[in-house]
Formats: C-alpha cells, structure tokens, sequence
C-alpha cells in the first residue's frame, strides 16, 4: 500500500531541508493526540543512524526500530523499519524546490500489512485515515514554525530553558532547535536534558540556592518554566512549594544573572493569569493591578523575584500564561476521560469566563517574546477570545461527538478540590486579553477554540 501527502512551503528547498535536519524535528512532527516515547537515539537523518520508537494504541505498546537511508543533502532522506508491525515500510521524506523561495515538501510511505491482503481490507482504510490527519497536522506544523522563524531576522541565539522536559519546555525547545538555535537545558535533581538537545546542561537547585553560573555566561537568553505544579491537595506543604519553586528559583535564576560579566539580553519567565484574582465578568489586561488570594499573590511575588535581573539591565518578561490545552497533559489531559466517557459536563453553574491558549502558540508566543525587543513587562499569553466554562464544555463535548450533561455542582467542586483551591481554579473567572501580545504582531497558529481542539484531539478534518 502507498500514503502519499504534499505541501507547497514559503521557503527555500535547502531551509526546508535544514528545518527537517535539526535536532528537535522528530518531536515537532509528533501529532499531540499520539504516544510515541523515544527509547534510543543515534545521530541524525544521515545513513545508517537509527531511532527506536514506543508507540502506543491506545494501551497496547509496539516497539519501532528504524533506521535512516538513501540521505541526499538539500534533497531527501528516507525511514526504514527494521522492526515493529508492518512486514515492510518505508518512508520517503523528499523537498522538491518550486523557485528561490518556494518548495514543496512530500512525504510518500510504502508499506506491507502482516497478514497480507486480509489485513489490509480490515484495517487499511482506518491506517490511511490516521495517516492523512497525522500528516495534515505534521505540514501544517512545519509551514508555521518555517515562517516564525523567516520572520525572525535576530539570527541564532544560545538559549537556557529551566523546565525543558516538561509539557511547554520540551516544545518551546524543539521549536527553536529546529530554527536554528541552540538551547541549554537548566536541570534538576539528576534529570537529563531532552535527547534531542544534548549535552549535560545547567545544573541548578532552588532548594539548595546551588546553580552553575558559568554555564549562564555569554547566553542571548533565559526562559524560565520549572515550577511546582498547582493541581493536587492543597496542603500547607504543598502551598509552600508552590510559592517557593517559583518565587526562591526565580530569584535565584534573576540575581545569578545580575551578576554575570556577559548578561543575556533578556530573561523571559512564566507567570499566570492567575495573578488578576477572581474578576468575574470583568475584562483584564496587563495594565490592571494584582488581584486577592493565594494565586494571585504568589503571581506577584514571582513576577517581583525577576526585579534583580532588571535593575542589572536585562529585558525582564513576565509571560502570564492562561489555561493551556494539550493532550500531553494539563486541564484538558485531565478531563479528556470523563468527557470521552459522556459524563462530563459544566463546573458549578459554567459562568466564569477560562482565559485558554494552545501549546503551540505558547511555545510560539514564548519564541516571539525572546526575539521581539519591544516586548517587556508583563505580557498575557491567552487566546484572542476566553470563553466561558459551559461554552468550553459544549465545544469539546462536540468536537469528541459526546454528551456532556452532567454538570459538577459547585459544592462537589469544592468537595473532590478543596474550597481553596476549587474557587481559585476551578470556579475562578478570568477573562483576559492579549493586548501587548497581539499589539506586537504574534500571529496566532490556533485561535479559534473548536479548530484547536479539532487539532490537537486529532479529529478528521483537522487543519
């Protein structure tokens, strides 16, 4: 059987080539609705370098080993499977240029069911459905990430990224190492950087107030995302952590910089919108003042712990992240279940307004705050339009063809959460604006909330 999909792309075929060749690629092409773990990486796409998969269908693993052929620089490069459930495949990833600034990208995949014609009468059809959206989302993700970075005439940076493992790290990372960049993995506790970023990183611990500061010197930039995360049982221990990962590491990161002979431009560091409090129907953008409660007030003090950095001349950005949407994980990773399973439904009585954003265009928002020098202070990384909960649960409730009828009662919130945390997350209302954000031109790749989760759940006629 042959899956053949193509695409015209605004650039050259040698920078079409180049983005496909960087580390980085294979994790920007992943679809956010597949598992697919790296268990072996060696080299590139050249000859003879190798990858081995675990990919996973629904709860059933299967182990994938390729290896790379037939690389012709600027040209094509082909994956072949040395082992896993096909009795043959292979995939051709060929860059035909157009003109000087035209290319076409083509992907062709031949392959052989086991079990020969029966299986593919049987499943045939179902696999090349799954290819074509897998496909689709891979070429648009590639014409997006080529023309950010065609827009971005900095040249390349040296970057440090603290929490580059985790959900928005690890894309952030992918994105500006396939753009040329070169990131610095800030690590923890013995962790490893990404596989496809190398090298041993910075070590640093908030704990300890241990960091290498050596390995900070000479960056163009600093983001900074490691923190404790805010769901769990809001214990007065786990209150602590929450505040003091970001506030004691922030401070930490920010007076390491200040300190430094050749400074980064600029530090970049994650807050949220939860910094505006509970506002109900009221419409927030950077210029309004700290809201009340425990959110809130640890959002000021992690935005005020970055204040050494400034003083020390770097551009200090504080990237106030609202609800982000992924499969990989967050709010929607945790609700996917209930609602694949038709027992979902609006929380309390769905009023309070969701501040939402995708990863992609975190990570892109993310990349555009690094390059754009305009851009400092506080800056709200959210979609164009909030929507309110019961809007958000009728539109993903669609999207997965599944009811949602069985609304959460305020009480039972604050019962299964806490009234703390129940009323700061859960039932808070937000409803901010892009306003800095939009005003310097980012060009949002999901803005629309039923396309983005038409994306990211893989639905059929996605992208």
């Amino acid at each position: 059987m042959r899956f053949e999909h193509q695409s015209e792309m605004p650039v050259s075929a040698e920078t079409l080539y180049a983005w496909h060749a960087r580390p980085g690629a294979f994790e920007r092409l992943t679809p956010p609705w597949q598992r697919v773990d790296v268990l072996r990486r060696c080299g590139g796409i050249d000859d003879g370098d190798r990858i081995d998969l675990r990919v996973w269908q629904g709860p059933i693993p299967t182990v994938w080993k390729i290896e790379h052929r037939n690389h012709q620089p600027g040209v094509q490069f082909e994956d072949h499977l040395l082992c896993g459930p096909f009795r043959s495949f292979r995939h051709r990833h060929r860059f035909e240029a157009i003109d000087a600034k035209r290319s076409r990208l083509v992907d062709t995949i031949d392959f052989e069911m086991p079990g020969g014609r029966l299986t593919e009468l049987i499943v045939g059809r179902w696999l090349l459905g799954q290819m074509r959206r897998a496909f689709a989302w891979r070429h648009a993700v590639t014409r997006e990430d080529l023309a950010a970075h065609a827009e971005d005439e900095s040249g390349a940076k040296r970057v440090a990224i603290s929490g580059a493992t985790g959900m928005i790290g690890g894309r952030l990372a992918s994105l500006l190492t396939t753009g040329g960049h070169s990131v610095v993995s800030m690590v923890r506790h013995g962790s490893k950087p990404p596989g496809f970023v190398g090298g041993r990183g910075v070590r640093w611990s908030w704990e300890h107030g241990q960091i290498d500061a050596g390995g900070l010197e000479g960056l163009d930039a600093v983001v900074h995302l490691a923190a404790e995360p805010i769901m769990g049982s809001w214990t007065p221990g786990k209150k602590q952590l929450i505040r003091d990962s970001r506030v004691r590491g922030t401070r930490l990161i920010a007076e390491t910089l200040s300190r430094l002979k050749k400074k980064p431009r600029v530090l970049v560091v994650a807050s949220a919108v939860g910094v505006y409090g509970n506002r109900g129907q009221m419409i927030v953008d950077e210029k309004d003042p700290v809201g009340e409660g425990f959110l809130a007030e640890v959002a000021r003090d992690w935005e005020e712990a970055a204040e050494p950095a400034r003083r020390a001349g770097v551009r200090v950005v504080h990237a106030r992240i609202g609800v982000v949407m992924s499969p990989k994980g967050g709010a929607l990773r945790a609700m996917l279940p209930a609602f694949r399973m038709g027992v979902a439904g609006r929380l309390g009585f769905g009023n309070q307004w969701w501040s939402w954003i995708g990863l992609d265009d975190v990570a892109g928002a993310l990349h555009h705050l690094v390059v754009m020098e305009s851009l400092e202070g506080p800056v709200n990384l959210v979609a164009p339009r909030a929507v309110r909960n019961r809007e958000f649960t009728a539109t993903l409730a669609g999207v997965l063809r599944r009811p949602a009828v069985i609304p959460m009662p305020q009480g039972l919130v604050r019962f299964l959460f806490g009234r703390e945390q129940a009323n700061e997350v859960l039932l808070a209302s937000v409803r901010a604006e892009p306003t800095k954000l939009s005003g310097s031109g980012y060009r949002y790749r999901q803005p629309d909330l039923e396309m983005m989760l038409d994306e990211v759940l893989g639905a059929e006629d996605a992208r």
